[in-house]
């Protein structure tokens, strides 16, 4: 996957409620060798162990910030989006990052919650593309999650109930795509995404 110094890159935003396939549909587009990169997000928490033994690294994996440092670029703006998942559990996408990846001709994926997107789109406008990937029901939604196996009935409970407010984003997306039929969905990402990368 080449990138094009002379032509700035754009922002294509996914977001999803859990259990759309959000994860899978970007995956698709890597692997048809489709010219994206994601951001470096920015995290309060320790740099991990990787699964080849050596640790996560500051810059490549994630900015590892301190609690006390993510409060302080959260204080001069320089987030463009950010959450506390919880107690100084800190994710965010920083503009600087972003900013510089773009100049370098870099098309960006941002992979982040609906509000995130919401603002990353606010924040670049033309040059940033929404995608909001969804399941076709909250039904479906409950069976994916069921079907799993890994949550208990109350985590279940909580990941519906955000879906359903989640849901309530989706006409703020340029783009809503329906994860369904997974063949389809792929297609239909493949062109929405290509297209915009032409234009």
């Amino acid at each position: 996957m080449t990138t094009d110094k002379n032509h700035e890159g754009r922002v294509i935003v996914f977001s999803a409620p859990s259990a759309s396939g959000k994860s899978t549909l970007v995956n698709y587009l890597l692997e048809q060798g489709v010219p994206l990169h994601f951001s470096v997000s920015a995290t309060s928490r320790p740099a991990r162990p990787l699964q080849d033994g050596t640790m996560e690294q500051h810059g490549v994996h994630y900015f590892f910030l301190t609690p006390d440092e993510f409060r302080a670029h959260i204080e001069a703006g320089d987030f463009l989006e950010y959450e506390e998942v919880y107690a100084d559990r800190f994710y965010g996408t920083l503009k600087q990052q972003v900013d510089a990846q773009l100049a370098d001709g870099q098309n960006v994926i941002c992979d982040v919650d609906v509000k995130g997107g919401v603002n990353i789109k606010k924040h670049y406008g033309d040059r940033c593309l929404s995608i909001f990937i969804q399941a076709p029901s909250l039904e479906e939604i409950e069976r994916r999650l069921r079907s799993r196996g890994t949550d208990d009935e109350e985590s279940i409970r909580k990941r519906l109930d955000r879906a359903a407010y989640e849901l309530t984003f989706a006409p703020q997306f340029d783009r809503v795509i329906v994860n369904d039929d997974l063949a389809t969905a792929q297609a239909e990402i493949y062109k929405v995404v290509t297209d915009f990368l032409k234009q």
